[in-house]
């Protein structure tokens, strides 16, 4: 559908390739749009110099410059038009400099005409319901439609803070909210990245659509296809219905790839593809199918890292860090935790069915000398506690040294000890047997610190919850609720 509004909508095509011009004029003609076209760069300027249009679509390279030029140039001018980038097949490098300098999206030759109609008609949504100027460097935009504005300023909300670190995320969040440019989300455990992403999504033209969050790291490796790209009846032991999968249930929507390090390197190319193909194939099926989706991905890894060692792809680490957020950890934003403590014990006090309680400075202050390496959710479980354990209005918090949580410099103070008891045991008879033992008594140990969450054991040990379910079976360690313990997989 072409506009909504009295007059169809004005597009500009720009490419030097006269009978893929032709094609994309045709195209967008029978979609009842008004369509002027340009061959380059000079002819491009000159109508942008003559209308306003409610999109742009530009070749990458032209006989006299880059598409990012126009692209850049519009932007000086804070123009208000959505650009769409078409690219050479297999020129990544390109389709991810398009997206930084402010692209909406882009489309990889040779163009698709399904795909190419969907992102225009989403370009020109956008620029409709925006119909304003880029945000400037400082300004915090959400980028939603009328009736979506107030979904994505209480999106913002939920982030609760004002510290400048908090505000640089904000103003983030407005300004790429507005494109398809993949967004990688940074921090430690605990910092709040799945309600960064969900805020990306409540500004985005696309907060009509769902929201569906994975967490990659909690899957079986053998489901992962299954998981992420559906399945048809009988392709797998089980399948006795075809089922979608999240790309299919996120269509029109974002796609939320919680620990997206935590991948098998098997999976990652098999999601490289369906990220630059925007095309996936269930397990049992001969056919590819097209999804729209945004990628939003969060890790609390050092992604480049595991690229050097090999770890993670580095064609796959591109195109999901076009955009970069890092989420600061509390230590790096204590002026925001009274603000936080307000805000967590009212949710908590709600969802209790009971009033708030007083929250003293003195309750604050000692907040505030504590570690909280946890981070906010470390402060959200103390709270908690304290409001089951507070027995008048005003709260109580017991930060003692049981439940406190280990500071960084504890092992290695606890090393030294440990040395020297491995020093006197010798040389043991049974390596493999002693070091199993070790192994276990740390991992019972973490286990019992985090109340046998394994996903909170895993964290804190540096390990996949793949990897410490294995560590679990094959060492035999009895865990509540588990039946497996003698059934070790594969790690």
């Amino acid at each position: 559908m072409a506009s909504t509004s009295a007059s169809p909508a004005h597009v500009l095509v720009v490419d030097d390739e006269p009978d893929l011009r032709t094609l994309y004029e045709l195209t967008l003609l029978r979609e009842g749009y008004r369509v002027d076209a340009a061959g380059t760069l000079e002819e491009a300027w000159q109508l942008l110099g003559q209308a306003k249009f409610d999109a742009v679509i530009t070749d990458m390279r032209l006989p006299d410059g880059l598409g990012l030029e126009l692209l850049q140039r519009m932007g000086a001018q804070q123009r208000s038009e959505r650009c769409v980038v078409m690219t050479a097949y297999g020129s990544a490098e390109n389709a991810v400099e398009a997206l930084k300098a402010g692209a909406f999206d882009y489309l990889t030759k040779p163009v698709d005409l399904k795909q190419f109609r969907s992102v225009v008609a989403s370009a020109i949504l956008e620029t409709a319901n925006g119909d304003r100027p880029r945000p400037a460097a400082g300004t915090a935009r959400a980028a939603a439609s009328g009736n979506d504005r107030g979904t994505g300023s209480g999106a913002l909300q939920r982030l609760v803070g004002e510290s400048a670190p908090m505000r640089q995320v904000k103003e983030r969040i407005g300004k790429v909210a507005r494109s398809m440019a993949p967004v990688l989300v940074r921090g430690e455990s605990g910092t709040g990245k799945e309600l960064a992403a969900r805020a990306i999504h409540a500004c985005s033209h696309r907060a009509d659509g769902p929201f569906i969050a994975v967490n990659c790291s909690a899957i079986p490796e053998t489901l992962l296809e299954a998981e992420f790209f559906g399945a048809r009846k009988g392709s797998y032991t089980g399948a006795t219905a075809d089922r979608e999968g999240y790309f299919q249930a996120a269509r029109k929507g974002t796609l939320f790839l919680d620990e997206i390090g935590d991948l098998p390197l098997a999976m990652q190319s098999k999601l490289l593809r369906a990220i630059q193909e925007r095309q996936v194939r269930s397990l049992g099926s001969t056919q590819e199918e097209e999804v729209d989706v945004r990628i939003v991905s969060a890790t609390h890894r050092d992604l480049a890292a595991d690229v050097q060692a090999g770890r993670f792809r580095q064609d796959l680490f591109f195109r999901l860090n076009v955009i970069e957020i890092v989420v600061p950890p509390l230590r790096e934003r204590r002026e925001d935790l009274p603000m936080l403590c307000e805000a967590l014990l009212a949710r908590i006090a709600q969802e209790a069915g009971v009033a708030p309680p007083v929250l003293s400075p003195a309750v604050v202050a000692q907040l505030q000398s504590h570690p909280l390496s946890g981070n906010v959710r470390e402060l959200e479980n103390l709270l908690h506690r304290a409001l089951a354990l507070s027995d008048g209005t005003e709260l109580q918090v017991d930060l003692s040294p049981s439940t406190a949580t280990p500071s960084m410099t504890e092992p290695a103070v606890a090393a030294a000890p440990a040395g020297a008891a491995a020093a006197a045991v010798g040389v043991p008879s049974d390596l493999q047997a002693y070091l199993d033992q070790q192994e276990r008594e740390i991992l019972v140990k973490a286990l019992r610190e985090t109340n046998f969450n394994r996903t909170a054991a895993a964290q804190r040990l540096g390990l996949s919850l793949r990897q410490i379910r294995y560590r679990i079976a094959r060492l035999a360690i009895a865990t509540p609720g588990s039946e497996d313990a003698d059934e070790p997989t594969s790690p």
